[in-house]
């Protein structure tokens, strides 16, 4: 009996080797920063699979925008893109979602409970060779990270998340309670006109006790398509004039989001008690008005504080779905 089992693991040990000597993180430190661009962005979500008696498909969401993604960080484990938005007509400048990319991630943080994110090791033979990305709100509070491998099967550029944890976009919070968490597969495809952004989502009620009630799956997609007629020179001044202020409250965040167990936020959902003095700080700074650190870490003593420890769970809350 211990032969065949001592086979088995020799395989499944090559076969791990042989993934990790497949890695090419050059390749895909190039795909990653081949992200960055001046876009006009489509977005679109739609309900597929309905998963409860009675429950009614939602009407289908389409916007869109012009977004302009910068390089703020680029080192050979870590690079970090800033989305930035511009109204075309006005010039109006929006600081937008954040992606970081790190290269075998040790851990990441894990949406637990509302407002609430815990800082988990990742399994090894998860972590090798493939790539964490973690995203974060327009505040640099954390919205959800996942974990893997790029893929260049035909020459297409493909990174697909394993599952995990997201909290409610602005999209559904704002409209609906009847769940409270999305369970996420993301997939990340470079394209002859830029990159895609696709999610299978499945929104789920998740009780207190740990169990977990499935109402219905979305796919949504996201088209980044390389724009040459949209003036994107307002998001490059505003983040020439902001990026040192914004460094600071990464650097914040990191302090919590850096280690276990985590971060818990006591703001509202809409976590606009941190937006608002975060942006209007950023403007102040634009303008060229000092802002001291003091104030920064105001914001932060008033509206953020350590996640509680993890408490002994279910196996089923601990997973991903």
């Amino acid at each position: 009996m211990k032969k065949p089992v001592a086979i088995a693991l020799s395989t499944l040990l090559l076969s791990l080797s042989a993934s990790a000597l497949a890695a090419d993180p050059v390749r895909d430190r190039q795909s990653i920063l081949a992200m960055q661009g001046d876009y006009t962005v489509d977005f679109a979500f739609d309900e597929t699979v309905l998963l409860q008696p009675g429950y009614e498909r939602q009407a289908a969401m389409r916007s869109g925008g012009d977004e302009t993604v910068i390089v703020v960080e680029d080192t050979p484990t870590r690079i970090v893109l800033q989305h930035i938005l511009v109204d075309a007509k006005s010039g109006h400048v929006t600081k937008h979602w954040r992606q970081d990319w790190f290269y075998e991630a040790p851990t990441r943080f894990e949406f637990t409970a509302d407002q609430t994110w815990h800082v988990r090791a990742i399994p090894a033979d998860t972590t090798r060779g493939a790539w964490t990305q973690c995203v974060y709100e327009v505040s640099d509070a954390p919205r959800y990270c996942g974990t893997g491998r790029w893929d260049y099967t035909n020459g297409v550029a493909t990174w697909t998340s394993d599952l995990s944890w997201r909290p409610l976009p602005r999209r559904e919070y704002t409209r609906r309670s009847d769940y409270n968490a999305l369970s996420v597969v993301n997939r990340h495809t470079l394209t002859p006109n830029g990159w895609t952004h696709e999610q299978f989502n499945t929104k789920v009620l998740r009780k207190p006790d740990g169990t977990q009630v499935e109402l219905a799956r979305e796919f949504g997609f996201n088209d980044y398509l390389k724009t040459t007629e949209v003036d994107f020179t307002p998001a490059r001044d505003y983040w020439q004039a902001t990026a040192g202020y914004w460094a600071k409250v990464r650097g914040h965040w990191g302090g919590f989001l850096s280690k276990a167990p985590g971060v818990r936020l006591k703001t509202k959902v809409d976590g606009m008690a941190m937006i608002i003095p975060l942006f209007t700080q950023a403007g102040d700074v634009q303008e060229g008005k000092p802002i001291a650190d003091a104030d920064i870490a105001k914001v932060f003593t008033d509206w953020v504080e350590v996640a509680p420890a993890e408490p002994a769970a279910p196996a089923a809350a601990r997973t991903s779905r």
